[in-house]
């Protein structure tokens, strides 16, 4: 299988060997350990199943909670903020980073939480993270609201997705990388694009042509590690050896039922939890739930599930939507 990356990039140091991120001779991304099955059997078997949980999750009252004050957006302070599924407001050293920003409905998807501060104050943001084309991640109208606004602003994603991102930003400012490359960025800081175990897509035919990751973010003596969207796999344990002292793993949790269809995708509870310790890093922050109902678990089911199979003392936070934790 041939491998690519970008010429223009840095790779970080590694402790194993490395080829580049494999591509098939059609061109086409595939996981590095486990290649994702599209499978219709599967799918069908998923939307002609009985769901379980049916009555549950109709009868599921339970929402994020979004306070009705943010202030992060006025300090200078390092934060880390929640944005909901997964969106995440990043300040490092006065050095302003946005991930994966979905903050207004479409006709795929509708927030189930609010957006805490309007999408108008994000301003003067110096650089915003796509991991994958998903439309859960990739919003075409939220990033044509976010580049307006922020016509300066760097944009740094997998490989192949320049012509998607620069029609949604009319930008030059887009760095697109393979796994384990490091963007062109402040010196004061250090982002690399990072496996995941996952898939591309965005309409008919295009399936895997653009790739998909994590980011790790290296900055004021923090390492802050953003997993994407993934299922479980062996990434999480190279990570911790890649990057030997990860102080945040930002790990999804949700849309992971029924387990047979998507577990390929996305980690459970249980498998999130376990990403965590292999990443050996001092704090998990659970993602990728509460906002869009994306499977057949209901709304606050990953949640609980976590809650119940935490035993870290302290190790996981549960932050709420718009406030800032570090």
């Amino acid at each position: 299988m041939p491998f690519t990356s970008n010429p223009e990039l840095p790779y970080v140091n590694l402790p194993f060997e490395w080829q580049g991120t494999p591509v098939t001779e059609k061109g086409r991304f595939v996981n590095h350990e486990l290649p994702f099955n599209e499978s219709l059997i599967e799918l069908l078997k998923w939307q002609t199943q009985r769901n379980p949980q049916k009555a549950e999750k109709q009868n599921d009252l339970w929402r994020l909670n979004v306070p009705e004050s943010c202030d992060f957006l006025n300090t200078q302070e390092d934060v880390i903020v929640w944005l909901g599924h997964a969106s995440f407001f990043i300040r490092l050293s006065g050095i302003s980073i946005l991930i994966d920003p979905v903050f207004v409905n479409n006709p795929f998807l509708r927030r189930l939480c609010p957006l805490p501060v309007p999408i108008e104050s994000f301003k003067n943001l110096d650089y915003i993270l796509i991991s994958h084309d998903h439309r859960d991640h990739c919003d075409e109208k939220t990033i044509r609201l976010l580049a307006a606004n922020n016509p300066n602003t760097t944009w740094l994603t997998g490989l192949n997705m320049t012509k998607l991102l620069s029609g949604f930003t009319k930008s030059s400012k887009i760095q697109t990388a393979g796994w384990y490359q490091q963007y062109e960025t402040d010196p004061k800081l250090k982002i690399t694009y990072v496996p995941s175990r996952h898939w591309g897509k965005r309409g008919l035919g295009d399936t895997n042509l653009r790739l998909w990751g994590g980011f790790v973010i290296q900055c004021a003596g923090k390492t802050i590690y953003f997993c994407g969207d993934s299922g479980y796999g062996s990434h999480f344990a190279d990570a911790a050896k890649v990057f030997p002292d990860i102080d945040y793993c930002l790990v999804g949790i949700g849309a992971y039922k029924p387990e047979f269809f998507m577990g390929q995708s996305h980690t459970s509870p249980a498998d999130a939890f376990r990403a965590f310790l292999d990443t050996k890093a001092k704090m998990m922050i659970p993602m990728h739930y509460g906002t869009f109902d994306l499977a057949d678990e209901p709304i606050g089911d990953p949640i609980r599930v976590l809650k119940q199979l935490d035993h870290t003392k302290g190790k996981i936070k549960y932050p709420d939507v718009g406030v800032s934790f570090l």
